[in-house]
C-alpha cells in the first residue's frame, strides 16, 4: 500500500517495503523508529543518521517537531486521498484552526495580536520546552480571533494557545 504525506503543500509518496526499508518518491531508504520516553517522542534512524521527533496527533493529521522546526503532516493512503479529492471538489470551506501546545512548556513571546490578519508561516507563538525555543507558525492565512495565553504562562501539552479563523 502506498501512502501520501503532505508537508507544507509538498507531497511525498511513501511505500513500506519491509520493517526497516521504505521507498520515498521511488528511492529506497533504510529506517528504524521507536517511541521513547512517552507517546509523543519518537527516535528515528534514517540512512544511519539519528533524529528525535515530537509527534502529536491533531484534528487534521500530525504535528511533528524535528530539528527545532514544526511541521504539519497529513498522511493518507491512496484510497483516502481519492475520496478527499472528490469531497474537496464538492465543497470548499475553511475551518477554525486551534494552535495547540505540542508539548508542555513556557510561553516566551506572542508576536501577534487578536484581530490581526496573518499569512501562512507567520510566527504565532514561541514556546520554550526542554531548553529549546520552538516557533509555532500559522498553517494558513487567516485572522487571529483569540489568544488564550500570555508570555510567561506555563502550558500543558494539547492546550489551545491561539485560535485562527
Amino acid at each position: 500500500m502506498k501512502y501520501i504525506a503532505t508537508i507544507d503543500d509538498k507531497t511525498y509518496e511513501i511505500e513500506i517495503n519491509s520493517e526497516h526499508e521504505i521507498s520515498l518518491d521511488g528511492k529506497s531508504l533504510s529506517v528504524d523508529f521507536l517511541p521513547i520516553g512517552g507517546p509523543p517522542i519518537i527516535s528515528l534512524l534514517l540512512e544511519g543518521s539519528s533524529y528525535e521527533a515530537h509527534v502529536n496527533p491533531t484534528d487534521v493529521g500530525w504535528e511533528v517537531f524535528l530539528l527545532g522546526q514544526r511541521y504539519l503532516v497529513v498522511v493518507e493512503d491512496e484510497r483516502q486521498r481519492q475520496l478527499r479529492e472528490v469531497s474537496i471538489a464538492q465543497a470548499v470551506h475553511r475551518e477554525t484552526f486551534h494552535l495547540k501546545a505540542p508539548m508542555p512548556g513556557m510561553i516566551v513571546t506572542i508576536p501577534i495580536e487578536e484581530g490581526e490578519k496573518v499569512k501562512r508561516g507567520t510566527n504565532l507563538v514561541v514556546l520554550e520546552s526542554m531548553k529549546m525555543q520552538n516557533e509555532l507558525k500559522a498553517p494558513r492565512d487567516g485572522e487571529v480571533t483569540a489568544i488564550r495565553v500570555k508570555p510567561g504562562d506555563n502550558v500543558d501539552q494539547e492546550q489551545v494557545l491561539v485560535v485562527l479563523e
